[in-house]
């Protein structure tokens, strides 16, 4: 079976919440389809008016998103397929971006990669105690292109450029709260959801218009993020066809 036909994404309306759920079998890694999937939903439910906020979530328990999908990334033969499945990252980014309403993170668990910048992208991004953080771009022989103006964003270069360099490390949800990735940090997942339903119940009674403006105002500046995150999907897709990559990317498939 063709691993990145696999996963699903699904979008649920209650009470005045679009939540968007990502789900993939391999640890909810993100091939090119349910990447194009999630950018498709998150636009849509940024024009539905049954929703006055989205949360951006993940099935399961203990990993939100172990990044791209190295079945997919193995399978790349050539420039132009490379750089669309890395715009699949950018499309993502640039939907939350643009999405008149705000969108909160859900993260329950372990992030990597493609992952920390879904959360990064996020408005406001709520995190359990096991939700550590890594950029393991470099360690295959590519690096954080995409999503590193999502991540410099949110917690600045110092930081962002900590975890691009510690490529094998793994970074605290506490850390990751300090730096300002996640807002508030839970002893459980039963907490965290706890307090989701409770803050994203407020939306309801809140001006959609000045919603809107808030969100336009916390983007100010990131205009130009369509041909930026163009001009770093370009460059990983040049990488991913190194002999470098390719054999660190078998690597980490037969640990995994």
């Amino acid at each position: 079976m063709d691993k990145t036909q696999l996963g699903y994404v699904t979008t649920t309306f209650a009470d005045g919440v679009a939540s968007v759920e990502f789900f993939h079998p391999a640890h909810n890694s993100l091939p090119g389809k349910l990447l194009a999937e999630l950018a498709a939903a998150i636009r849509e439910a940024g024009r539905d008016e049954r929703a006055a906020v989205i949360v951006l979530r993940s099935a399961g328990e203990r990993t939100f998103c172990a990044g791209a999908s190295f079945d997919e990334l193995s399978s790349i033969r050539d420039f132009e397929t490379g750089k669309r499945f890395f715009l699949g990252f950018a499309n993502v980014i640039n939907a939350i971006r643009s999405c008149p309403k705000l969108v909160i993170g859900r993260v329950q668990g372990k992030t990597v990669g493609g992952g920390v910048g879904l959360a990064a992208a996020t408005d406001y991004c709520l995190a359990n105690k096991y939700a550590s953080v890594k950029l393991s771009e470099l360690a295959v022989g590519i690096g954080p292109f995409v999503v590193g103006p999502a991540v410099e964003r949110k917690i600045g270069l110092s930081a962002m450029s900590q975890l691009a360099i510690d490529a094998t490390e793994w970074q605290t949800a506490v850390w990751a709260k300090s730096k300002g990735l996640f807002t508030e940090v839970f002893d459980s997942t039963e907490q965290l959801d706890a307090y989701l339903a409770e803050f994203t119940g407020r939306f309801a009674g809140y001006n959609p218009e000045a919603l809107a403006e808030l969100k336009r105002i916390f983007w100010a500046g990131t205009e130009h993020w369509d041909q930026l995150l163009d001009e770093r999907a370009a460059i990983s897709g040049r990488l991913v066809l190194s002999e470098f990559t390719k054999k660190a990317i078998e690597g980490f498939k037969e640990k995994g």
